[in-house]
């Protein structure tokens, strides 16, 4: 069964992330589709829950709801709490919405190993 996964934003169109996580999934042997969804301005949780209602396992969050998938969350990681905003959900089982921030992880990780700067200690 073809696992559904999409990123949410608006604008969305100049979004990589179907082609980044199409292709990661074929590499992997993993059965996924990934779309774009655009979310009006004033719509994003009813696009959230109709997106899990319609079989959607997860999102990424882009521009501008981050801060309103937090919000719309009921499970938060640490991440997403010290940030006070998501940048992925995840559904689970009853309804359940768990809310993820990798942003602050993936620059630290960018940061050191791309451009070869230790951050550990110092103050950023």
């Amino acid at each position: 069964m073809t696992d559904r996964h999409a990123v949410i934003g608006n604008p969305i169109q100049h979004s990589r992330s179907p082609l980044i996580h199409t292709r990661f999934a074929q590499a992997t042997g993993q059965d996924i589709e990934y779309t774009r969804i655009e979310a009006p301005l004033d719509g994003f949780t009813a696009t959230l829950r109709a997106f899990a209602a319609s079989g959607g396992r997860g999102v990424n969050i882009t521009a501008p709801f981050k801060l309103q998938a937090f919000e719309a969350a009921t499970e938060r990681s640490d991440r997403a709490v010290q940030a006070g905003a998501a940048s992925a959900i995840k559904f689970l089982s009853a309804g359940c919405i768990a809310a993820e921030n990798f942003d602050g992880v993936g620059l630290v990780a960018d940061i050191q190993r791309n451009l070869g700067v230790v951050l550990a200690g110092k103050r950023v």
